[in-house]
């Protein structure tokens, strides 16, 4: 069994140059490779496409890469939380394209299966619709979506072996599963990290033959992006 642990965050992304296509596992804060972010930000590598469902907040997650000006393209779902995306955006500083969540989530998901394009009804008579070829079946329009082309992908997890089998908790699963099935290569970093043999075969979410490296992060902050506080 190949061991794929590595040192930290930083020797993790040692390889990721400007220019590359990244996808960033998570939904909102949830689940997001936080210090992965921290050492793409420290690395100043510029010119990304990022595929992300959204683009974290202003001075946290994929938002401190918009911060100092990281990031040529997002591919996503939602901009809501994020201030300078959307002052990008408006701008003309960003690209953007803006794709329905679930057609994202199978994007990633093809991806992972080889499947280089699929039929949806989504976006049909939209904007989303602009030049994509459209099929009938059914007597129902359809549009073509093709597969994601990543060049890394970046997940975060709760356990993993170093084997680079991965266990997620709770809502945290979110687009993690799918992104680490999808890039040529992915990293994951997890909040424990164990021997061979420790993760019970029956929880594992993601086998270890999607992941190519493999750390134990530190510092979780955990955040919230929006607090209900009753009184």
């Amino acid at each position: 069994m190949i061991n794929k642990k590595v040192l930290n965050a930083e020797e993790a992304v040692k390889d990721i140059i400007s220019g590359s296509t990244i996808m960033l596992g998570g939904f909102g804060l949830c689940g997001i490779p936080e210090n992965c972010i921290d050492a793409l930000v420290h690395k100043k590598v510029n010119n990304l496409t990022c595929i992300s469902n959204n683009a974290g907040v202003d001075d946290f997650g994929i938002g401190l890469l918009l911060q100092q000006k990281q990031v040529k393209k997002m591919i996503s779902s939602y901009v809501g939380e994020n201030s300078e995306f959307e002052r990008q955006l408006l701008e003309g500083e960003l690209e953007v394209d803006l794709i329905p969540q679930g057609t994202l989530a199978e994007r990633c998901r093809a991806a992972g299966a080889g499947i280089p394009a699929f039929y949806t009804p989504t976006g049909v008579g939209t904007e989303v619709e602009l030049g994509k070829e459209i099929r009938i079946f059914n007597n129902k329009k359809y549009l073509m979506e093709t597969a994601f082309n990543a060049d890394f992908a970046i997940v975060k997890a709760w356990k993993g072996d170093t084997a680079g089998n991965l266990i997620y908790k709770g809502t945290a699963r979110n687009f993690n599963p799918m992104m680490a099935s999808a890039g040529k290569i992915t990293i994951a970093e997890v909040e424990e990290l164990v021997e061979i043999g420790e993760l019970d075969p029956n929880f594992i979410h993601t086998p270890g033959i999607y992941v190519q490296r493999i750390f134990q992060g530190k510092n979780y902050q955990k955040r919230i992006e929006q607090k209900t506080i009753s009184k």
